[in-house]
């Protein structure tokens, strides 16, 4: 017989198919993106950019001398300085107080415990005129807090310690309330995997307990820097306000808009904007630099 031989089919594959993209949005099963996005844009322009806007825009009323003139003044200087300096120390003291009671609120069971967690919000939920009023009884040279201090000879009420006191108070909470969801999401079987392989205590708190904490204490310490920066209310009662020693930022604003001197305290509130916006670009990118040695 012949034999007849017959070649086998030759299978070319189907050209890849690529999924069509959207040139703006990602595919959602949710409608209305584009009405959702022009609200946000409508919002955040009414409330942020136009307002930033104008406070740009306002001190160049008075030429670019008369803004210089108004930021030099000594006054202001030692304001800015006053405000920022003390609102920076009260936040990097809040981050091992908050961090002490954020892990003893997570970590212990204790009588109380549900109260004293009520009481770290307590800066949040008071006027800070009522805040301010309360301290300064309290550290007053009469007060009871104040008149133990006096003893020692410590001013505290009407003076720069005063303030800084103040700035601790409202800034505490948001150091707390940015840890306490991580400390009760951290896994406990890391701690004790490293307490097997021989690890003391402190190794465990530094090497492994730290590290995951740290991005949200770095975030509760912005917050809290932030806050201190532009507080008023709970402020002016306990310090004195006197010029040149304990007359913080935003007082020395409000005194400008009651000498009608509208250009000088734009002045005055745009160098705070620029000098925030300075100190937090540098706080993320101490975010991104410990993120990034974290992944190696």
């Amino acid at each position: 017989m012949e034999e007849r031989f017959y070649a086998a089919p030759v299978i070319r594959p189907l050209p890849a198919v690529r999924p069509r993209r959207t040139r703006f949005v990602e595919p959602s099963i949710l409608p209305g993106f584009w009405l959702s996005f022009g609200f946000v844009m409508v919002y955040l322009s009414l409330i942020v950019l136009i307002p930033l806007a104008a406070l740009a825009l306002r001190p160049w009323e008075i030429g670019l001398d008369g803004v210089i003139k108004t930021l030099t003044e000594p006054r202001v200087v030692a304001a800015l300085r006053l405000s920022f300096g003390l609102s920076a120390l009260a936040a990097l003291v809040n981050a091992p107080l908050g961090l002490l009671i954020a892990w003893t609120l997570v970590r212990y069971e204790f009588p109380g415990r549900r109260i004293l967690d009520a009481l770290v919000d307590l800066p949040f939920a008071l006027p800070t005129a009522v805040a301010g009023i309360a301290l300064t009884t309290l550290y007053a040279p009469n007060g009871p807090l104040g008149a133990l201090a006096a003893q020692v000879g410590i001013k505290t009420a009407y003076s720069p310690l005063g303030i800084f006191i103040a700035l601790v108070f409202i800034g505490l909470p948001f150091v707390v309330r940015s840890l306490q969801p991580v400390l009760q999401d951290l896994d406990r079987e890391v701690e004790e995997a490293a307490q097997t392989l021989g690890a003391t205590s402190f190794q465990r708190v530094a090497f492994v307990v730290l590290p995951t904490l740290l991005p949200a204490l770095i975030s509760g310490v912005t917050l809290a820097f932030a806050r201190a920066v532009g507080e008023y209310g709970s402020v002016i009662f306990i310090a004195g306000n006197m010029p040149l020693k304990t007359e913080i930022a935003p007082l020395l604003i409000v005194i400008k808009l009651e000498q009608y001197d509208y250009a000088g305290a734009a002045a005055i509130g745009l160098a705070m904007v620029l000098i925030a916006f300075g100190a937090l670009v540098v706080i993320n990118a101490t975010q991104i630099f410990l993120a990034g040695r974290g992944r190696r």
